[in-house]
């Protein structure tokens, strides 16, 4: 901010890597690291960057204000919505307050129970970025804009996992480095890890972080639940086991989550079905054949490590193991306040 003479609350033009670009209000932040800036989820959604992503900041000197705005909701933030939108989100979301727009941009203003995101259509006169004032007409008529699939909001970020940093450090450091800066590796020397197991008892979000991972990272991601492969035609369950494995290498960079894979991959010695026996040796086989370098990361989660095959456990398949903080909802009792502090750690801290 000093070297391009922004002040705390002037106007900055962000413009990320595929020639997009929206307006922001500058504030200062101690705890910013040098050379990093913190933005939100949706001002990532408009510039069409993730999390790591270079951006140019631009000092806006040319920004007027606006005479008359177009704005529309979002038709799937509106479902279950009645009365009037402007009386309720609007007008509370723009009185008093000096507001930078964007043609084409997204912005989310809550209200009530609910939160509804709304499209700049037009801007009059005709500009790409305009100030709304208290003096702007704000037009808010006609039929609710449909999403585009780039304009996703709604998918998990790093942001709607809580109270799990260190988990997150962990993840981003086995799963985000390979499958974006593979070069990185390379010039190391270091192999990537194949394969992270997530295990922790129900509802720690293990899921949840495999689905905020592969959001942020754009990487493709393929689920394959456990039970779901299983079938009772010879041979059948490897292949759509394979044909996972293809399907994740044709879409390099990916991610392959298998959920419960403790149903699938039970230990060999203490199971007499031949079917899991058959998937074992498949499972180990098709991650052995993994090139070191085919941007290819499989997630295993869990709730039960220990019934897990101890072949799948070593180094070269899944050698990372990562367990998710519990968040207990117990309040009330001594020896639940306990179990909190002993399970959360610094994540209650963090809290």
């Amino acid at each position: 901010m000093e070297r391009l003479c922004i002040f705390r609350g002037d106007l900055v033009l962000l413009k990320g890597k595929r020639r997009r670009s929206t307006l922001c209000i500058a504030f200062t932040d101690d705890t910013c690291e040098e050379h990093k800036m913190k933005i939100n989820k949706v001002v990532r959604s408009n510039l069409r960057v993730r999390i790591a992503d270079v951006v140019s900041v631009h000092l806006c000197h040319d920004a007027k204000y606006g005479r008359r705005v177009h704005i529309l909701p979002v038709d799937d933030t509106i479902e279950g919505v009645t009365g009037n939108l402007f009386e309720s989100y609007l007008k509370p979301y723009f009185v008093d307050a000096y507001r930078p727009l964007h043609k084409g941009d997204l912005f989310l203003v809550r209200g009530g129970m609910r939160s509804v995101e709304f499209k700049v259509v037009d801007i009059a006169p005709a500009e790409e970025y305009c100030i709304v004032a208290a003096d702007t007409e704000i037009f808010c008529d006609g039929e609710p804009v449909k999403r585009e699939d780039e304009e996703r909001l709604d998918d998990v970020g790093y942001d709607d996992v809580g109270g799990m940093r260190k988990q997150l450090t962990q993840i981003r450091e086995l799963v985000e480095l390979p499958l974006r800066h593979p070069q990185l590796f390379k010039s190391v020397g270091v192999k990537p890890p194949k394969g992270i197991l997530l295990y922790g008892p129900p509802g720690s979000g293990k899921t949840l972080i495999a689905r905020a991972v592969a959001n942020e990272t754009g990487a493709f991601f393929f689920c394959i639940n456990g039970p779901e492969i299983m079938s009772k035609m010879a041979g059948e369950s490897e292949s759509n086991l394979r044909k996972a494995f293809e399907e994740a290498k044709k879409n390099a960079p990916s991610i392959i989550f298998i959920d419960e894979i403790d149903s699938i991959a039970p230990n060999r010695e203490k199971t007499h079905g031949e079917v899991e026996r058959r998937i074992v040796s498949q499972l180990l086989t098709l991650m052995d054949g993994m090139k070191a370098r085919a941007h290819v990361i499989v997630m295993g989660a869990t709730n039960r490590p220990n019934s897990i095959d101890p072949a799948l456990r070593r180094f070269g398949r899944f050698d990372r193991e990562v367990r998710p903080c519990q968040l207990y909802q117990h309040q009330g009792t001594r020896a639940a306040h306990d179990v909190v502090r002993r399970e959360r750690g610094q994540c209650a801290r963090d809290l």
